[in-house]
């Protein structure tokens, strides 16, 4: 004797808030990737700097005599250096932002699907105690009249 087959109602919704968090960690993934960019970019740019910064020194203490053009032009390039590193700093901390954006709607997304998993595995596990039920109770009624006819 078989029973209904089980079926969950909110399936759909189940299968929507799955594909929800496929999508959210793949968007998390995406940030962390982006993340992972900026930061090398922040360190070749810091590299960069660094360079810039230590022929600036070294240029100034061997030559005694620069010209006010040569000055002019390295101080220039070191603040367009020093800006590059301002805005792939400020890069890196949008990527980093983003990336706790991210977690938190895959936090959220993985609690409503397991949410929706839980819920089903209890209500199949309501279904099967049913069935299981139903069969008991026909066993038990082929019992009985069994031994209502009597010795075979």
């Amino acid at each position: 004797m078989t029973g209904s087959a089980f079926r969950f109602r909110l399936e759909r919704v189940r299968a929507v808030r799955e594909r929800k968090e496929t999508l959210a960690k793949l968007e998390l993934a995406g940030a962390l990737s982006r993340l992972s960019s900026s930061e090398d970019d922040l360190r070749v740019v810091d590299e960069d700097l660094e360079r810039a910064l230590s022929e600036q020194r070294l240029a100034t203490a061997e030559s005694k005599s620069m010209s006010a053009a040569e000055l002019l032009q390295r101080q220039t390039f070191l603040e367009q250096v020093e800006l590059r590193r301002s805005v792939s700093a400020d890069d890196l901390r949008r990527q980093a932002a983003e990336v706790v954006d991210r977690d938190a709607e895959l936090s959220s997304a993985a609690g409503e699907h397991e949410m929706l998993k839980r819920l089903r595995e209890r209500r199949r596990e309501e279904h099967d105690r049913e069935v299981a039920g139903r069969e008991s109770n026909a066993l038990d009624e082929i019992a009985v009249m069994r031994v209502r006819r009597g010795p075979v």
